[in-house]
């Protein structure tokens, strides 16, 4: 056991000094994602220019026809179910929904401090003959940078593990160092642990400085728990790293390679909710998402960092993370070959 464990550090110790060594990935892994915050704390400072959002909540919208008819107002439907009721009024809070209305029960909901809460409040009395009744609440708006970090973070995340696991280990292969350890004494479980180990606290080391440094520019909320959060991460980590020793477990192509990872990482990226909300989307793209690993990484850290939220109040996407790591991780281990 002391053999084994005495292999599988020293594969450890030489990747870890592989990645140091190259600075200009390292330089990327951390620029890059702060740089990308900076721009976008800047792009909007300003004025926002989207369409008011309003949430209907299911049931007999009658009354409300007319003004459900108003023309530059994104109507978001929500169901009357008390768990999406809550989550709706709490959008609103924020400022992520500026108007919420319930037509069946004649009463909606806005908060005093948003303007574009007032101005749907007034166009709401003016083109509904029936009087409802005005829920008012109050909350500090979530800018739109506070909405962005966690799907940043887990993006970045996303692209050091795939790239960074899956694209190294074809190189190994293609380099023949693969063919060359299988001469040695290590393992396949004690080399692809290794890499995971070695990935995960690089992983996590480089999104605790992001996390800082972006902080200290632009500043963003964050209302949940650290432990929860880094519990979170490091189970998104695993996920990733594992469905990138999936793709690499017999490639031996960098080009092939390259494209299959770049064919899974591109709808991640935009179909899991990292720069815009699924909400308002086709149903089908909205199921489509719920495949993604990274759709559960980001609303399970938007979750924790925005709403508050316990590990128990994501748990639907902390036991998918979960499954997903050990599909994967032995799928790979299944299908490695050295050469």
């Amino acid at each position: 056991m002391h053999i084994k464990a005495a292999r599988f550090l020293a594969v450890l110790a030489a990747r870890n000094k592989e990645f140091w060594r190259d600075r200009a990935a390292l330089a990327w892994s951390f620029l890059f994602p702060i740089a990308v915050v900076i721009g976008f704390a800047f792009a909007f400072s300003g004025d926002r220019l989207e369409l008011y959002k309003v949430g209907v909540l299911s049931g007999d919208a009658s009354t409300a026809q007319q003004f459900l008819g108003t023309r530059y107002v994104q109507f978001i439907p929500i169901n009357d179910a008390d768990a999406d009721r809550r989550a709706a009024i709490a959008k609103v809070e924020r400022h992520q929904l500026d108007l919420l209305i319930e037509p069946a029960a004649h009463r909606y909901w806005v908060n005093d401090t948003s303007p574009r809460g007032y101005m749907l409040e007034r166009m709401l009395r003016g083109a509904t003959s029936v009087p409802y009744t005005k829920q008012a609440v109050t909350g500090r708006e979530i800018r739109y940078v506070d909405w962005l970090i966690p799907g940043l973070l887990s993006m970045n995340m996303m692209f050091s593990a795939l790239f960074g696991v899956g694209y190294v280990i074809v190189r190994y292969r293609k380099n023949g160092v693969l063919r060359r350890l299988r001469a040695t004494p290590v393992t396949a479980f004690e080399f692809l642990a290794a890499q995971v180990v070695s990935r995960l606290w690089l992983i996590l080391g480089i999104t605790a400085i992001v996390y800082v440094g972006s902080d200290l520019v632009v500043g963003f909320s964050m209302f949940g728990s650290y432990l929860d959060l880094l519990i979170l991460f490091t189970l998104g980590s695993v996920t990733m790293i594992s469905l990138a020793l999936l793709v690499a477990a017999r490639v031996s192509s960098e080009e092939l390679a390259g494209g299959l990872l770049n064919m899974i990482t591109w709808p991640m990226m935009f179909l899991s909710g990292v720069w815009f909300s699924l909400e308002g989307l086709n149903p089908y793209i909205r199921d489509i998402a719920q495949l993604l690993p990274l759709t559960h990484l980001i609303e399970g850290a938007r979750a924790i960092m925005l709403d508050g939220a316990h590990l128990s109040d994501i748990s639907g996407d902390v036991i998918t993370l979960a499954v997903m790591s050990v599909v994967f991780l032995a799928l790979g281990a299944y299908t490695f070959r050295w050469e």
